[in-house]
């Protein structure tokens, strides 16, 4: 994804999901396929090895995911705090998102 896409879906977003410790934004996509955005703030997460263990599991969760939902750009937002989540709990965070994205498409 390049700014102007990151763009589009800030300013517009079709779905917004949000919980303590992530958002996620999503926006129809005319691509063949979704793509996946993540902001990680180095100001949340202070570690990098923290960020890039959120990352990991973001995106093992989206291969895993985009098989139930349509066409969509989608950012993930990490919040304060993820990084003392457990990666259980963080892809329990995931799946609580990622339903309520599938739901949206759904309707």
């Amino acid at each position: 994804m390049c700014a102007a896409d990151f763009k589009a879906v800030f300013d517009q977003p079709d779905v917004k999901a949000s919980r303590q410790h992530g958002l996620l934004l999503a926006r129809a996509s005319q691509h063949n396929t979704s793509r996946l955005g993540l902001i990680i703030a180095k100001k949340n997460v202070r570690k990098a090895v923290e960020r890039n263990r959120i990352k990991r599991l973001v995106r093992e969760y989206f291969r895993r995911a985009t098989h139930a939902q349509g066409n969509f750009d989608i950012i993930f937002l990490a919040r304060r705090g993820i990084d003392n989540l457990d990666s259980q709990a963080v892809n329990a965070l995931l799946t609580k998102l990622w339903q309520r994205l599938e739901d949206s498409a759904n309707r």
